[in-house]
This record gives C-alpha cells, sequence and structure tokens, in this order.
C-alpha cells in the first residue's frame, strides 16, 4: 500500500506542478488584457492606439518591474467624450507593458521555480521508500513512478533554463534615472515622428470622421 500511495503521491504532485504553471500564466494574461482595456500596442511604433482613436506614446520605464509606462496626452485625454469610463487622471490615461514576455519575466520564473520545487517534493517520498529495500515488484513500481514523473517534469525543467531573465544591451548596470532619460529621449523623437497620423493632427474635442 505505501508503495502505491508514495507513487501515486509522486505523479499527482507532477499534476499539480503543471497546474501551478498553468495558473500562472493565465493570472498573467488576463491582468495583461485587465490593464490594456481594450487598448492596441502597435509594435512598429511602440506606442497604444485608445479606442478613441488616440495615441499613447512611451513617457518612462520602471526598471524596478521592467514595465514601460505610456501616456496619452493630457490636453486630448480631458476632453474625451469617454474620459470618465476610462480614467480619473488629469495628466492623461497611462498603459503599461511589461518588457519581458512569459516565460522569460521574473513572475513566470518564480512561478516555474516553485513548480519544479513541488516536482522535487513528489520524488522525495518514492526515491525514501525505494531506499528502505522493498521487494522487487515495489521497487519497480517506484522506479517506474520516478522515472515518468521526471519525464513529464522535463518541459518545466527546461522551460526555466532555457528562458533567462531578458535584459537588453545597456540596461544591466543602467540606473533608473538614466532610463527614464533614455526612454524620454526615445519619446520625444517618436513625438516628432508622429505628425503624419490624423488621430494626432485633430484639434481636442474634435470627432473622428465618419
Amino acid at each position: 500500500m505505501e508503495t502505491w500511495l508514495a507513487a501515486g503521491y509522486c505523479l499527482a504532485l507532477v499534476g499539480l506542478a503543471y497546474a501551478i504553471d498553468a495558473l500562472a500564466r493565465r493570472a498573467a494574461s488576463v491582468s495583461e488584457g485587465g490593464l490594456s482595456g481594450g487598448f492596441v500596442y502597435h509594435q512598429d511604433h511602440d506606442a497604444w492606439q485608445c479606442p478613441q482613436d488616440q495615441w499613447l506614446w512611451p513617457q518612462s520605464f520602471d526598471a524596478q518591474n521592467r514595465v514601460m509606462r505610456y501616456r496619452g496626452t493630457p490636453s486630448v485625454c480631458n476632453a474625451c467624450p469617454v474620459k470618465a469610463t476610462c480614467t480619473t487622471s488629469a495628466s492623461g490615461r497611462e498603459v503599461q507593458r511589461a518588457v519581458d514576455s512569459w516565460p522569460a519575466s521574473e513572475a513566470a520564473r518564480f512561478h516555474r521555480g516553485i513548480a519544479c520545487v513541488v516536482v522535487v517534493l513528489g520524488l522525495v517520498w518514492p526515491i525514501g521508500v525505494a531506499l528502505t529495500g522493498p521487494g522487487c515488484d515495489s521497487l519497480f513500481v517506484l522506479i517506474i513512478a520516478v522515472v515518468m514523473a521526471s519525464l513529464l517534469s522535463l518541459p518545466l525543467w527546461s522551460h526555466l533554463r532555457r528562458n533567462p531573465v531578458f535584459i537588453p544591451d545597456g540596461m544591466a548596470h543602467q540606473s533608473l534615472d538614466d532610463a527614464v532619460a533614455e526612454r524620454e529621449a526615445a519619446a520625444d523623437a517618436l513625438t516628432r515622428r508622429r505628425s503624419s497620423y490624423a488621430s494626432d493632427r485633430r484639434e481636442p474635442g474634435s470627432e473622428a470622421p465618419q
């Protein structure tokens, strides 16, 4: 009975490890969707476009949390007819974007690390029972359980090993003030280039052409 309990416990914890990883991934996806609130990110411009066809441009980089902050033009946001349902800030709507994609982000590595620890805990009992010298049949069951658990958990270990935290060149030893100054300079450059967008040329409060 102890042999079967140990084997079942081992495989059950592998399933729990995958459940932890899946729930963490889902929570991250829901969180990102909630933060965007219907805004569309345009990677080619490094900017967000709101449902009212206005643009939010990069304003600062939070090096500690590794998120980029984007903000709309205050005069445009304050004159927006749907501002009450969008933001209460008088400085324009802000949207954040994590610079590290899943599973390279710190959150993903943290939860994958927990999942791998759970797998290791699942291996402790059957290995301990195997070391007590059970019969051949019991030993065979324990070996099968350990091998199966190890093979099933390989993707978790592989992803954790192959996806170190991504740190862009020149950012590893960059202070927060330097990062913010660099992003503000990039935002100024983008501002000079965006004059071709009709949404930016419209006067605040004007409606988009039908």
